[in-house]
């Protein structure tokens, strides 16, 4: 892997003032460490991710991502530089190059922030976003005004920071038992060179009550900053037949006299329906996000690839839906199983099932496909996404 997420998540967050860890807090129905996860998930630079939890937290943190492409968590140390340091070094016999750390009570980072961290790594050996103070500053004593401090030069940070894997996990072995404030405090004890880029103002840190109620009313304003704007992307996907027992198509395993020949399961309906979405959003193709020269998908299931592309639209702060397949074939018969698709579909997209049509059609018998060479399917995909 090139570039590895490593979210923090290990804290009680008592000044939140709940019983549950804030990290796992719900915040506009989802919990608040699954909205930085999904949004590192979705950003095409980052190859893994993993959570350094609690110890006593694994079946919060299980129960939150379990539907989600990440790694097995690792559990944290007694404070948030002993987290960082066990995180890295769950990666040190298999390094990175780079590694993103977040902190889990920041639930909206976005794309662009993550990519201006990772573009300084060309130049610097870490990375910090940022937001210049804009309010005076005082310094107090006895509840009186003892001095105005000059506010050039200063900066808020935030994270996620991005460091060369190998220089920060050496940085942290060096001073383990230090309580320092940031992973950019560890690096600049090491002599290393930390850039200044642009943060945002929306990327704050949940930690009070407050705060928990600041966030619900950002995620409320965009959810209604509108008006939002319909989105339509088309897919198509052809797959030849091959030696085997029944195809995928649409998420199910349709008996049949062949396969279909593809890296993946091979599986048109699905595979046309991600591009259909990855259209939509501007995202691109599913070659683009899952190569078919890579191992790691051989054989993979194709609802995987439609899993992701609904991470895409939801970080983006969209919503799927409608979609619409037609599979274009002589056989093998779709009627028995087409519920049975829909059923998979709606699932895969958090759609209710009247949204979702899934239909067949034939050639009349002329070309490939009406001389039963192979199967083919295209699809058009329907999002709501905030108006830009």
């Amino acid at each position: 892997m090139t570039t590895i997420a490593l979210i923090v998540a290990a804290g009680r967050g008592t000044r939140v003032g709940t019983d549950v860890p804030k990290q796992y807090l719900p915040l506009g129905g989802k919990p608040l460490l699954r909205h930085s996860v999904e949004t590192f998930l979705a950003h095409p630079a980052v190859d893994g991710l993993r959570v350094v939890i609690h110890p006593d937290d694994r079946e919060r943190h299980d129960r939150t991502l379990a539907d989600l492409p990440v790694m097995a968590p690792v559990a944290g140390g007694a404070s948030r530089q002993a987290s960082v340091r066990l995180g890295l070094e769950s990666f040190a016999a298999a390094p990175p190059e780079r590694v993103l750390i977040h902190d889990a009570a920041r639930p909206f980072i976005d794309a662009a922030t993550i990519s201006r961290a990772l573009a300084a790594l060309d130049s610097y050996a870490g990375a910090v976003p940022a937001v210049a103070v804009a309010d005076s500053l005082k310094r107090g004593d006895g509840g009186l005004v003892s001095a105005h401090v000059p506010r050039d030069g200063l900066w808020r940070a935030q994270t996620p920071q991005a460091f060369r894997f190998t220089q920060i996990l050496e940085a942290h072995r060096a001073c383990p038992d230090t309580a320092l404030g940031d992973d950019a405090q560890v690096a600049e004890r090491a002599g290393l060179a930390v850039a200044l880029v642009a943060g945002s103002e929306d990327n704050f840190k949940v930690t009070e009550p407050d705060d928990v109620a600041r966030a619900e009313r950002l995620l409320a304003s965009r959810r209604d900053s509108g008006p939002d704007e319909m989105l339509v992307g088309n897919g198509f996907d052809v797959h030849r037949f091959a030696p085997g027992d029944h195809v995928m198509l649409c998420g199910i395993a349709v008996p049949h006299g062949a396969g279909l020949e593809g890296h993946s399961d091979a599986d048109v309906g699905l595979h046309a329906l991600t591009d259909a979405i990855l259209g939509a959003i501007g995202e691109g193709d599913i070659g683009q996000h899952f190569p078919p020269g890579d191992p790691r998908w051989k054989g993979a299931a194709s609802h995987r690839f439609l899993s992701h592309a609904r991470t895409l639209v939801e970080a983006q702060g969209g919503r799927i839906v409608h979609v619409d397949v037609t599979l274009i074939l002589e056989r093998p018969r779709v009627g028995p199983h087409r519920e049975a698709m829909r059923q998979l579909v709606a699932e895969v997209l958090g759609l209710p099932v009247p949204r979702v049509s899934v239909k067949a059609t034939t050639t009349e018998r002329l070309g490939f496909l009406g001389r039963g060479e192979g199967i083919a399917a295209q699809a058009t995909a329907t999002v709501r996404m905030p108006r830009r």
